[in-house]
């Protein structure tokens, strides 16, 4: 009797009669694959995932919900919130999470255009390597691909036009990144506040967006419609006493990182209170340690304290005498960004605390919200303008994460155009007049690479397909129709028509894609696929478990 035994997994013996038995190695009891075996195997994981988030391409695109092991649920059509939080065991699967987070990190939108096409130009690999072509053979000529698809990209791009005062191609852009999004009802709005975010924070001289100065909170209770954007700051803190003001205008504000208290030998100590008037002594003391920071506070001119840590009642109550209203316990971050807002310096010692060092703003004031007793300070009409805060409000805790998220990519869109003014045309209208592009190219050449360069240009078609399913139309007869039309008039600008208004032009429906986005696209998924090609084994490092 013979059996077939893989010597990588297993050994074999004979006992003192002659019959043979197995051994398995420990550790080794998986058959190791490698070779184009291996290649078929990854290219499996990575289409396994890219199949999940196809469904949330477009403004069709489903959502999916996500609980984590602690049982918390987000919603999302995310591409790249998807991937992070999805559990992934494949390490070439981990590969393409990875992807959506360089291109999140880069360029902050199109995280699921990426690995939908690098899901796509991996399930041509397939076909590619049924035929024989040799994996390296395959990478060369998606290079080559990428390369003209990106040329053909900056050929067919426009130029928009833009200022502070005409922002209506910046909005349209943001629209379209929004139209994708659970605020879509309300993407005008929002796409109101992330142009006028960016910019109020660019440098358009220098094509620089800082986004240190654009903070994104949010709190519970209202609609989506009650979102808006302020001028200054907004910190989820309110005044350390109830009877202190709820306004203070022409705020001086003294930015402090000393606590409200009396100073303390820096080493261990121990003392002793054996008697009343010591006691009252040490009382004396104290209060007059807080009389005198007080005092110096209200010397500079400040009529309004912002304090990183907290302070007992009794520095509370005499802050509350004094007229000077106060907030306490501001996290590290809020305190920097009311710093930059209002052109104050963060003063670590009440010695060091001058008029100089303080800072302005128009009105500082207390938010409430609708019957309960949640208070958010508002700093508005701040030395510097360029800060700015959009405050979302919604129904639970998940619509405000998501559209959080929504705002992000809208607002990474405005920024993209301000770093490069030149978009293409939503809607796989890009995708496939590169497809054309490409196919047109590998019909001239005569090397092998001929077929890896068509299987790029049949991979471009999956990102309209996508499209088009999600929307509901036939995928493949939509695709045929748009492409057929583009090759006869040439038109760059058309492609599938996910809102049903009768036109497939994509310019008159105002859908714009930066130009750097789409081409980061192009390029990420292409180097991630050359990559996967060149593996063909995987070894576990470390020590036989």
């Amino acid at each position: 009797m013979a059996a077939n035994i893989d010597p990588n997994s297993a050994v074999y013996a004979t006992d003192e009669y002659g019959r043979p038995f197995i051994i398995l190695r420990e550790g080794q009891k998986k058959a190791r694959v490698s070779g184009i075996d291996a290649i078929r195997s990854h290219i499996l994981a990575a289409k396994t995932v890219s199949n999940i988030i196809k469904t949330s391409l477009g403004p069709r695109g489903l959502d999916k919900i996500l609980i984590s092991p602690d049982g918390d649920i987000t919603v999302t059509n995310d591409g790249a919130t998807i991937l992070d939080q999805m559990e992934v065991e494949h390490q070439i699967a981990k590969l393409l999470v990875q992807l959506s987070k360089s291109q999140d990190d880069e360029i902050g939108d199109g995280t699921t255009g990426v690995v939908v096409l690098a899901g796509s130009l991996l399930e041509q690999c397939e076909q590619l390597l049924d035929r024989g072509i040799h994996p390296i053979r395959i990478a060369d000529g998606f290079e080559r691909a990428c390369a003209v698809a990106v040329e053909h990209l900056d050929k067919i791009s426009d130029t928009i036009e833009f200022d502070k005062q005409n922002v209506e191609n910046l909005k349209k852009t943001a629209m379209t990144s929004l139209g994708s999004k659970i605020v879509s009802k309300c993407h005008e709005q929002f796409a109101d506040i992330a142009v006028n975010a960016v910019l109020s924070v660019a440098d358009l001289e220098r094509k620089d967006v800082d986004f240190e100065l654009i903070k994104v909170d949010g709190k519970v209770g209202g609609s989506l419609q009650d979102t808006l954007l302020v001028q200054g700051v907004v910190v989820d803190k309110d005044m350390s006493h109830p009877q202190m003001p709820r306004e203070v205008k022409d705020a001086k504000l003294a930015i402090l990182t000393c606590a409200f208290e009396p100073p303390r030998p820096k080493t261990k100590h121990k003392l002793d209170i054996t008697s009343v008037e010591e006691y009252e002594k040490l009382q004396a003391y104290e209060k007059e340690k807080f009389q005198d920071m007080i005092q110096q506070v209200k010397d500079s001119g400040a009529n309004l304290v912002i304090c990183q840590w907290g302070f007992d009642d009794e520095a509370n109550h005499l802050l509350l005498q004094n007229q000077l209203p106060a907030v306490r316990w501001v996290g590290g971050p809020e305190i920097e960004l009311i710093a930059i807002a209002t052109n104050g310096r963060i003063v670590p010692r009440f010695e060091d605390l001058t008029p100089e060092k303080l800072g302005s703003a128009g009105v500082v004031r207390e938010l409430a919200f609708g019957t309960t007793k949640d208070r958010m300070l508002v700093i508005e009409d701040c030395a510097n303008s360029r800060a700015v805060t959009v405050f979302v409000r919604g129904g639970n805790k998940m619509i405000i994460d998501e559209a959080k998220r929504s705002l992000h990519d809208a607002i990474c869109a405005v920024r993209n155009l301000v770093r490069d003014n030149r978009v293409v045309y939503g809607g796989g209208a890009a995708e496939i007049s590169c497809s054309l592009a490409v196919s047109k190219v590998a019909d001239e050449i005569s090397s092998i690479e001929q077929y890896a360069m068509r299987a790029f240009a049949n991979a471009l078609d999956a990102t309209p397909l996508a499209l088009a399913e999600n929307s509901g139309l036939s995928p493949i007869e939509t695709l045929a129709s748009v492409k057929a039309e583009q090759a006869t008039t040439g038109n760059p600008r058309l492609g599938v028509d996910c809102l049903y208004k009768n036109s497939n032009d994509m310019k008159e429906q105002h859908v714009y894609d930066p130009l750097i986005s789409k081409r980061q696209q192009f390029l990420l998924a292409t180097q991630l696929v050359k990559m996967i090609l060149k593996i063909d084994d995987v070894i576990m490092s470390g020590p036989e478990q």
